[in-house]
């Protein structure tokens, strides 16, 4: 079925969409009845800092006007008796009709609740922060999490991260997947994608739509603000730079088409809107005096990744031995220019020095690294080892107390410490890193992952055959990491546990069981 935008086409009805995103038939009732919500999406807020926070909504239904005003109103309580800010934005067409509301001048460190109003209808209440302020004391509770494929599981992880009541929610990219559904049954019946493989700015709009429709989904982004990062099923699998896994010659449009409608879809700030086949993601975030977030962007100014499969970009798995480039020092997953940037800003001021980025930071060999072997996957950090070398180099220099690596991408729970030579299990551990697993998406067998162990003595931790995400409390002592597995992602209720604690002290490197 050819991708189409949901608000001009009959084809693809709002209820259809809904009962395939396993929405409530409340929402489906309502709709079919002629009146259709116009708030469907939910709301979200995002980005915040001490003096204001992003507000976010997408207006949908056919026939919308060109142009909407939206009423947006923030309260100090929740029942919204003590309004603190309101304002009015236009939704626009081109936009997809889609809000950015960033009141100023709030308190720093409490609680916030918002809401929309247009076209006669009020959108559900959403619930926010403020960061503390710059040179306030501060703990904070927060959530990382990644890769939710839409048609291979359920939600109940992120049902389960809204309940936690986090003061923030880290997403490490993979919001949407851009591929055709995954056939049954492999997939879930009744959750499949809906348009196709998606390349076209009405195709992303769609594919938003239907994740966003999710109930569980809803509750989380309306439970806390969210910091967001993308990496490449936003776009394209395995995308580097302007290249595509298979080389079209439109790729430029399909990644512009698709920034806007990652945009569109996000509580980022109207700065942060892309220009063209460019979108600035990364930059910096404090949270009081307790820590500094660096948000990265390791897709968009990569270099290509060394010695691909033949015939198509993208990743592969291979030897050391027989891929060279793996050791070109002028590579770079960041880029110079944010290298730079991320070099020159390590926050020697605050406790905490927290690493938001894609994917697994630790050297990962599924092989024996002696003499200077090993078998590495080129999409992550080991493709780049240089670039990794310099960027914990730099965190070295700068003497930092707490460097702590927060990943994604590889559906798996792994902790490990970072060390300052891999080749040598007894030089100085440099920092700490928590990859946490995916809210839904497939991963390798648990046999394999067990195996590689072995050989990498600086892995403590590593489990591929769970669901869910990792939660954190941090105080200016101690950062105390809970894994959180799902019993079973392939149902809708199920129940989460604990999966492993560890703990990172202030002042020692790396983590350790707790």
């Amino acid at each position: 079925m050819a991708a189409m935008s949901l608000h001009r086409r009959h084809l693809l009805t709002l209820p259809a969409l809904a009962l395939a995103a396993g929405c409530s038939p409340a929402i489906v009732r309502h709709a079919s009845a002629g009146d259709v919500p116009r708030f469907s999406l939910g709301v979200a807020s995002g980005h915040p800092r001490h003096d204001t926070v992003v507000l976010w909504t997408r207006l949908m239904g056919e026939h919308l006007p060109t142009q909407v005003a939206v009423q947006w109103e923030l309260a100090a309580d929740e029942g919204f008796r003590h309004i603190v800010a309101r304002g009015t934005e236009e939704a626009v067409a081109d936009w997809a009709h889609s809000v950015h509301a960033e009141p100023a001048g709030l308190q720093p460190g409490r609680e916030y609740w918002y809401r929309f109003t247009a076209l006669g209808q009020r959108s559900t209440v959403g619930r926010t922060r403020t960061a503390p302020a710059p040179d306030a004391p501060a703990t904070l509770r927060y959530i990382i999490a990644s890769c939710q494929r839409f048609d291979v599981g359920y939600y109940a992880a992120w049902r389960h991260a809204a309940a936690e009541r986090p003061d923030l929610i880290v997403f490490l990219g993979d919001y949407i997947y851009e591929s055709a559904a995954m056939p049954v049954p492999i997939g879930i019946i009744g959750r499949g994608h809906m348009g196709g493989h998606v390349r076209t700015i009405a195709g992303y709009r769609q594919r938003y739509a239907q994740y966003k429709l999710d109930a569980d989904l809803q509750a989380a982004h309306a439970a806390a603000p969210w910091l967001m990062v993308w990496d490449d099923h936003e776009v394209d699998n395995d995308y580097a730079t302007l290249t595509a896994q298979d080389g079209h010659a439109q790729f430029a449009q399909q990644r512009a088409a698709a920034y806007q409608a990652y945009w569109e879809h996000m509580p980022f700030p109207k700065a942060m809107r892309p220009q063209g086949v460019d979108m600035r993601i990364h930059g910096r975030w404090h949270w009081g005096r307790l820590a500094t977030f660096h948000a990265l962007d390791t897709r968009q100014y990569r270099d290509v990744q060394v010695c691909p499969r033949p015939g198509r970009n993208g990743s592969n798995t291979v030897d050391l031995a027989q891929c060279p480039e793996f050791l070109n020092p002028q590579r770079s997953l960041l880029g110079a220019a944010q290298e730079r940037w991320l070099a020159e800003g390590w926050d020697t001021q605050r406790h905490w020095n927290l690493l938001a980025q894609q994917t697994l930071m630790a050297r990962f060999s599924w092989t024996s690294t002696a003499g200077g072997r090993g078998r590495y996957w080129t999409d992550g950090w080991d493709g780049y080892a240089p670039a990794r070398q310099r960027l914990l180099s730099s965190a070295a220099q700068r003497n930092l107390r707490n460097l702590v690596v927060l990943g994604g991408d590889v559906h798996a729970h792994y902790v490990a410490d970072l060390k300052a030579d891999f080749d040598n299990p007894n030089s100085a551990t440099v920092g700490a890193e928590f990859c946490g697993t995916s809210i839904t998406s497939l991963s390798l067998p648990q046999e394999r992952v067990t195996a590689a162990l072995e050989h990498n003595p600086h892995m403590r931790h590593g489990r591929s055959d769970q669901r869910g995400y990792v939660s954190f409390d941090l105080t200016e002592k101690l950062l105390h990491a809970r894994l959180m597995a799902l019993d079973d992602a392939k149902h809708q209720h199920s129940p989460i546990q604990v999966a492993a604690r560890f703990v990172v002290e202030n002042g020692r490197p790396g983590a350790q069981p707790g």
